[in-house]
């Protein structure tokens, strides 16, 4: 026998009404947020990928994210600092070190979306990701790794070597 649980919400006056799909994966998401926070370590690099899909995997167009930690890798802050299109967005290290040392972080996580739902990271991934670990290392913040995100699967820089 089966049996079918409804979700509900509440209108501005208390009355309970049937969720909608999207109210419900909004609720997850916001539940699942509030798990990394500010002085919360990351406690492996699948809940951190968990977390970045979280965020940015729904994104219909690039945005390059940073999360910021301190030297025991406990989350100072999650931070987009660049949007772009559905194909590209313009990353200048100098505003991601000048972010970096704002929040007096030691070790940064890069993240951003492909909206064309491909994790795969492109030449021009890999060339901005070398640039940045070369422009923070001056500053001694170090990159841990770049995640790709896209359709739902995600591409570690750091799991494939490539940091």
């Amino acid at each position: 026998m089966s049996r079918k649980t409804s979700l509900y919400c509440l209108d501005d006056t208390g009355v309970p009404f049937p969720a909608t799909p999207q109210q419900v994966i909004a609720a997850a998401r916001e539940h699942l947020s509030h798990r990394v926070r500010r002085g919360s370590p990351l406690s492996s690099p699948k809940a951190t990928t968990d977390y970045l899909t979280l965020k940015l995997g729904d994104r219909d167009f690039e945005s390059f994210c940073c999360l910021f930690l301190d030297s025991r890798l406990r989350v100072i802050e999650f931070v987009e600092l660049f949007r772009g299109t559905i194909d590209g967005a313009a990353v200048h290290p100098r505003e991601v070190v000048r972010e970096a040392l704002q929040r007096n972080a030691a070790t940064v996580i890069l993240a951003h979306g492909h909206p064309s739902g491909v994790a795969e990271p492109s030449r021009a991934d890999e060339l901005i990701t070398r640039r940045l670990v070369d422009a923070l290392a001056l500053v001694e913040i170090r990159v841990i790794d770049h995640v790709v995100i896209g359709g739902g699967d995600c591409v570690s820089f750091a799991s494939r070597g490539l940091l």
